[in-house]
């Protein structure tokens, strides 16, 4: 990965393998990625770059508003967490119980974690159980779409990806961030399909999209939750 600057725009320069294509995406990060075809030399990207900045400053824009009101999660009795799309309040605990879970309707976490732990140890309660509850969920969904895009699933692990949802490796390996499972069922069942149809394409060309839109016709909805909602998908 090489750092590049051209018309004011940061952007990393990343390996674009076969493609055939420039790809430029804005990451949940806010960072720019341009990923190009082998053999184009970085001053010919820095012209792609150039020729879509303003659609670069746009997206840029977007970006920042969206993420303005990223949510900033306490943890006191009441404060909401979100699961499958759904907001629980928190309740602080102290039983026999385990360290925490999803019962009546709230999110029961043990006291003693954040006296002893502080935050951190609360956090990585949460970031267990979500990716306890991805795993479960994704290999069934992943399982239920995986014949229907045509293609087969090496093996699916959840972690934490930075900023990405999801990633899909050369040896079909599907990975997918614990945090999607804040996200309602539906966006969950976008993320995979959009994995997965990786496995046909490693862009995001027409063709590509021609996939999911075979598979899952209402994804640019589905997408456009994700785009306009994902920065609130945190603890």
């Amino acid at each position: 990965m090489a750092a590049r600057r051209v018309e004011g725009i940061e952007y990393d320069l990343l390996s674009g393998g076969s493609r055939k294509t420039t790809d430029i995406v804005i990451e949940r990060s806010g960072r720019v990625t341009v990923r190009a075809p082998a053999g184009h030399t970085p001053e010919q990207v820095d012209a792609v770059v150039r020729s879509k900045r303003m659609w670069i400053y746009r997206n840029l824009a977007e970006w920042k508003d969206l993420n303005a009101s990223a949510v900033v999660r306490e943890w006191v009795n009441g404060e909401t967490f979100l699961y499958l799309g759904r907001s629980y309040r928190l309740a602080l605990v102290s039983d026999d119980g385990p360290g925490l879970q999803l019962k009546e309707g709230r999110f029961r976490l043990q006291r003693a974690l954040i006296e002893g732990g502080g935050v951190a140890a609360a956090r990585q309660a949460f970031e267990t159980y979500y990716t306890d509850k991805a795993l479960e969920r994704l290999r069934q969904r992943v399982g239920y779409y995986a014949p229907k895009v045509g293609v087969g699933v090496r093996a699916l692990k959840v972690k934490d990806l930075g900023y990405r949802w999801a990633s899909c490796g050369r040896t079909g390996v599907l990975s997918f961030h614990w945090k999607a499972m804040m996200a309602p069922p539906r966006v969950i069942d976008y993320i995979a399909v959009h994995e997965l149809c990786h496995l046909h394409h490693r862009d995001h060309s027409e063709a590509y999209w021609n996939e999911v839109d075979k598979v899952m016709p209402d994804y640019r909805e589905r997408k456009e939750w994700l785009r306009r909602h994902g920065a609130s998908l945190d603890l």
